[in-house]
């Protein structure tokens, strides 16, 4: 800023001027110096306050061109929204669903692969195979053939030409399957250590923010990843109150943490359900009002909800409240 006012006089540097009292604009605007205090101040102010409520990147540079001017203005504004906590846990992610698709090996025979709770402890025999291999009268054929369509493989019999016929087509499908769910994802990959937001949701039919609650959480955290499950899978670290939801989560249910918050975030008054829901219900009434018509009078009522503060609070109709959630309101005397 200093080099700025010594060349005002360039040519160059000709939409720059000083004013009466010694303040540089560029034009006019606000030059902004390089001190990150007065930056950082702006940008919360044109971020955070109630009168803007978490504007995205482009719409917060476009207001603060209006009045200020630093170098790298717009890049800062970006860094700035993209590691804003709050936006990182209640903003939605207009993009693909990450994770692609892990398919299952195409087993060659029938049976090949399962799955069976182990009883242990049985008795164990060495003569099952050649009874199941050999030809009974009965049937007409052997016993393994009968229930699963072909020869059981043995030396004499490794394979029969009709299983390559069927294991072939399987696995082009195979293939075509994955080349078209992964066309609709992307790829994600996170390392140990790394912070993660955890992904959300309300229950059906209890969510009353769909529209009004810019701010409803869609994502908790971040917590660490302390160990990854395959290549689509991750282990994270929950804190105590969440020991019922299972630790290890796809990765299309994570989101990367650019900036582990400093302050500390309680999110157990979240109360998340195993099935990574939460409820939303009304815990106080702030204020009520009465509106009339032609016909009736209707009482409305200012409902804080669970997990939103009381500038979220919405207007509800005593009806709704009272069907919805009985008991919530003191009773009425007729």
């Amino acid at each position: 800023m200093a080099h700025i006012r010594d060349e005002i006089d360039d040519k160059k540097k000709a939409c720059f001027k000083l004013d009466e009292e010694g303040v540089l604009w560029f034009k006019n605007r606000l030059v902004v110096p390089k001190d990150m205090e007065p930056r950082k101040k702006i940008l919360d102010e044109a971020h955070t306050s109630m009168f803007t409520l978490h504007p995205g990147s482009n719409k917060m540079y476009q207001d603060l061109k209006q009045k200020f001017w630093w170098t790298r203005m717009k890049r800062e504004v970006a860094k700035y929204v993209s590691e804003c906590d709050v936006c990182q846990r209640v903003k939605a992610d207009h993009l693909k669903p990450a994770g692609m698709l892990q398919p299952l090996a195409v087993p060659a025979r029938k049976w090949e692969d399962i799955h069976m709770d182990f009883i242990v402890g049985l008795p164990r025999t060495r003569r099952e195979f050649a009874y199941n291999n050999s030809y009974q009268k009965s049937l007409d054929m052997a016993p393994f053939e009968a229930l699963y369509g072909g020869r059981c493989r043995t030396p004499l019999n490794r394979s029969e030409p009709g299983e390559r016929v069927t294991f072939g087509p399987d696995l082009r499908a195979r293939s075509r399957q994955k080349s078209y769910s992964d066309k609709r994802r992307r790829p994600l990959v996170f390392e140990k250590d790394d912070h993660v937001y955890l992904r959300v949701s309300p229950m059906k039919g209890v969510h009353r923010f769909e529209v009004k609650g810019k701010l409803a959480p869609r994502y908790v955290g971040p917590f660490k990843i302390t160990e990854q499950y395959g290549p689509v899978a991750y282990r994270l670290e929950l804190p105590p109150h969440l020991t019922a939801v299972h630790d290890v989560f796809h990765v299309s249910q994570l989101k990367k943490c650019l900036r582990v918050p400093e302050e500390v975030i309680d999110i157990s008054q979240i109360q998340i359900q195993p099935d990574l829901t939460y409820e939303e219900k009304p815990i106080k009434v702030p204020d009520q009002k009465q509106r009339s018509t032609r016909r009736r009078t209707i009482n409305f009522y200012k409902v804080q909800w669970s997990n939103h503060s009381e500038e979220e609070a919405t207007w509800e109709q005593e009806e709704f409240l009272r069907a919805k959630y009985p008991g919530f309101l003191p009773s009425t005397s007729n």
